[in-house]
């Protein structure tokens, strides 16, 4: 059990610190865009704001949490 939840933190603390960027990656990966990274990543932050960069956190525990323990 203490491995299992050892697992599981570090699971929450690896989703809480990649999802703001896999966030910004998906949506990247979705439009089409001739312009530079740098002005399309401004683009979509002004779309999304802080908090778009974390809708889905939740979920994104539950689900790297319980891998990373298993």
């Amino acid at each position: 059990m203490i491995t299992f939840l050892s697992g599981y933190w570090a699971g929450i603390f690896c989703a809480i610190v990649s999802h703001p960027a896999d966030t910004m990656v998906s949506i990247l990966n979705k439009r089409s865009s001739t312009g530079s990274i740098g002005s399309q990543v401004g683009a979509i932050y002004k779309e999304i704001g802080f908090k778009g960069l974390w809708n889905g956190l939740g979920a994104r525990i539950i689900m790297i949490g319980t891998l990373t323990g298993l």
